[in-house]
């Protein structure tokens, strides 16, 4: 006897748009000290500051905000280059995203540096841990790297939490009730990312089964997770 199997629906992962301005911009405790290093520009202690946060903590956000008011152009630390050093400071200002162990040039990071310095130009740099953890082979610039004064991101409170939970969900344009969000901040790990990750997963499978997110569907998921 023939089985008919019910063909599996495929979900999408269609871009969604996520709002980097400063009205988008979820505050708390936790990011108060990152928020008013970026709105105290100019007026920084150092032209050259490290924000540190945990993946997904909002340090992206941060820097576009900074971006958009000191007119400052953006890299990623690891597709610097010696050469790309001049243009990306021609603006006067640079925001430097995402610096990691091993994952950068050196000498361009420390022609950067150098370079900053010289035309008094503002430099943001962002990483996960501040590079006084970091392996650099270089001295001069370990100990570069070392003097920028740090601003770090701490983990979420619950209220900041919950609203992440609710951000995440309307730029990607789901439908949630509190139900949800009270589900979901209860029973999984309290940080950025696993906010982000919890939401992904609701909009992909409920985009795979054609079901609303729900409470009974957020708790299913996390079941089988």
């Amino acid at each position: 006897m023939a089985v008919r199997v019910q063909p599996r629906q495929l979900a999408f992962a269609l871009p969604h748009a996520e709002s980097l301005t400063r009205d988008n911009f979820l505050e708390g405790p936790a990011n108060a000290a990152g928020l008013s290093l970026v709105e105290s520009w100019p007026d920084w202690p150092n032209r050259f500051m490290l924000l540190v946060g945990p993946e997904g903590s909002g340090k992206s956000h941060l820097a576009a905000i900074w971006s958009e008011q000191a007119g400052a152009r953006s890299i990623s630390a690891h597709a610097l280059t010696a050469a790309a050093v001049p243009g990306a400071l021609a603006t006067g200002a640079l925001a430097v995203e995402d610096l990691k162990p091993s994952e950068f040039d050196e000498r361009a990071m420390f022609h950067l540096l150098n370079l900053a310095r010289e035309d008094e130009a503002f430099v943001l740099i962002t990483a996960r841990v501040a590079p006084s953890a970091f392996e650099v082979e270089l001295r001069d610039l370990r100990s570069r790297l070392r003097a920028i004064p740090a601003v770090s991101i701490l983990p979420p409170d619950d209220l900041l939490f919950r609203g992440l939970i609710v951000k995440f969900c309307a730029d990607r344009q789901l439908s949630i009730d509190e139900t949800v969000v009270s589900y979901l901040s209860t029973r999984i790990e309290r940080s950025y990312s696993a906010a982000r990750q919890a939401v992904d997963l609701l909009d992909r499978e409920a985009l795979r089964l054609g079901r609303p997110v729900t409470r009974a569907l957020a708790a299913e998921l996390l079941r089988q997770g």
